[in-house]
């Protein structure tokens, strides 16, 4: 299952994707959280705390100034840029994939 939350500034997008993916993750699903926005603060909201969070910002900046190599699958995206979040949640912050696997 994917599920995407969008919408405006402002409302609510972060908290909402907080709560659903850490109960999910609860309930014994396997949870990506992928933190796609301009201003990410997921791994706040989801409990990573400021210094991971930062972190994976970090990663991310250093792919798009051409320091670090992008990763070419889900397995590499996770392994290389994620984290262990609350409740079984695991987090990365991301621009886009280029190339997506089907399923």
């Amino acid at each position: 299952m994917k599920i995407a939350v969008v919408g405006k500034g402002g409302s609510g997008k972060t908290t909402t994707s907080a709560l659903l993916a850490r109960s999910l993750g609860r309930q014994g699903h396997n949870v990506v959280g992928l933190d796609c926005d301009t201003n990410p603060n997921l791994g706040l909201s989801l409990g990573v705390g400021d210094t991971e969070t930062e972190r994976l910002l970090s990663l991310r900046d250093q792919i798009d100034e051409g320091d670090r190599e992008h990763a070419h699958t889900w397995a590499d995206i996770l392994d290389s840029y994620g984290t262990d979040a609350p409740d079984g949640v695991r987090l990365t912050v991301i621009n886009r994939i280029d190339n997506p696997e089907p399923g």
